[in-house]
């Protein structure tokens, strides 16, 4: 399992030398700058290289950009509308760019607009660190009542709308504002001026799509674009919905392992493969991590290792983001599973033997606290998943070369 570590760019909090200290062998990152649906150049591409081979005082990294996390798909995309024709074309440039780079692995999502959403960035859990949070109590509130979506309150139980109300009710205009703050931070390229209107406007753009609309858009997609990846040697790597379950009226269809059978059965290639993000699909008390790693470990091409806490059994449920040995997800059984697959490709000489993962998200601790950090991505708490995850693949590692053996 090859070890990276997401990175935002020049203006990241936690930089090159920070990634070296943390002892990663590899790099993930994207070019945010780019206006999504536009070509990545060349120029970009190699800038970006530039930068991850850098340390702050000038002197060579070693470290290499790996994992493209994301080459976004466009909204026009996504709704076969507008542009959408031209977008997939500058998609395929930029794969040829990216492959002509050195860069064989591109993870990327079909959520509509949002790509991830919480409700709290900053939630404090019991040792006094803090994590990010989705409770579904304030998100109904901020549907119903602060963005006042059409037909929202037929979305969610009678009990939790009426403890949205409630909640609504006892909020100030600082807990309002703070919450839609939170719920916009998922919009790619959001920004303070984003309103809640223009929020409304990209919904009522989905309003007529159902979800066999949207997954045949994204089958559409995937044929134009697989057939040349697989020519470049890149490995798509899609990642599930984040949450798994409906929010806003939108159509979710990368939530199960289900729809992953159905999206490489459409174009059923190595090469169109899976994002295995435990964190996202660990929400669903239906999807088995272990499991799904053991029966679609041959496509998945790249690991979101992080666990959550679901608090309640419900699929469409609070939870939070738990330390990455801790949560519903047994993270012990879900490492076994991929190093038993990379022994299996190891045996039939797969040359994509080693997996990257990436210790995704992690808690605030100690000087994480004040360092204010890309939401979900500080140094300190990923440092501590890394090592924690460290030690459970030397462990299994050990005992699968039988060096452990008494």
């Amino acid at each position: 399992m090859r070890q990276t570590w997401r990175w935002f760019g020049p203006n990241d909090l936690v930089s090159t030398d920070d990634m070296l200290q943390a002892g990663v062998e590899g790099v993930v990152s994207a070019l945010h700058q780019v206006p999504t649906g536009d070509v990545w150049t060349p120029e970009a591409i190699a800038a970006r290289q530039g930068e991850i081979g850098t340390r702050r005082d000038g002197s060579p990294s070693g470290l290499s950009w790996e994992v493209v996390e994301s080459l976004p798909v466009s909204e026009a995309i996504k709704k076969q509308k507008g542009d959408w024709r031209q977008h997939i074309e500058n998609y395929r440039q930029s794969l040829r760019h990216l492959a002509g780079a050195g860069i064989e692995i591109v993870c990327y999502n079909f959520m509509p607009i949002l790509d991830w959403t919480r409700t709290d960035l900053a939630y404090r859990v019991s040792h006094g660190g803090t994590c990010m949070r989705f409770d579904i109590v304030d998100f109904a509130a901020f549907d119903i009542h602060i963005l006042r979506r059409p037909g929202a309150v037929e979305d969610f139980p009678e009990d939790v709308v009426a403890a949205a109300a409630e909640r609504f009710s006892g909020m100030g205009a600082k807990r309002r504002e703070e919450l839609t703050r939170n719920v916009i931070s998922g919009l790619p390229g959001a920004t303070e001026s984003l309103t809640l209107d223009g929020l409304q406007a990209h919904l009522d753009e989905y309003g007529t799509i159902s979800p066999d609309e949207l997954r045949g858009n994204f089958i559409a997609f995937l044929e134009e674009v697989v057939p040349l990846a697989q020519e470049l040697g890149i490995r798509m790597c899609c990642h599930p919905d984040d949450p798994p379950f409906p929010l806003l009226g939108l159509p979710r269809i990368m939530s199960t392992e289900a729809d992953y059978k159905a999206m490489m059965d459409a174009v059923d290639v190595p090469e169109n493969g899976i994002t295995l993000c435990s964190g996202s699909l660990g929400v669903r008390p239906d999807n088995d991590l272990p499991g799904m790693m053991r029966r679609l470990g041959e496509r998945v091409h790249f690991l979101h290792l992080r666990n959550v806490q679901r608090e309640s059994d419900q699929v469409a449920c609070s939870f939070h983001e738990a330390e990455h040995l801790g949560g519903c997800t047994d993270m012990v059984d879900l490492v076994a599973a991929v190093v038993e697959e990379e022994a299996r490709r190891r045996a039939a000489g797969r040359a994509d033997v080693s997996i990257p993962f990436r210790p995704d998200h992690g808690q605030d601790i100690l000087d994480d606290l004040g360092r204010r950090s890309q939401p979900g991505y500080p140094a300190i708490g990923r440092l501590k998943g890394l090592a924690e995850l460290r030690g459970i693949i030397a462990t299994l590692e050990h005992r699968t070369h039988g060096l452990g053996a008494s």
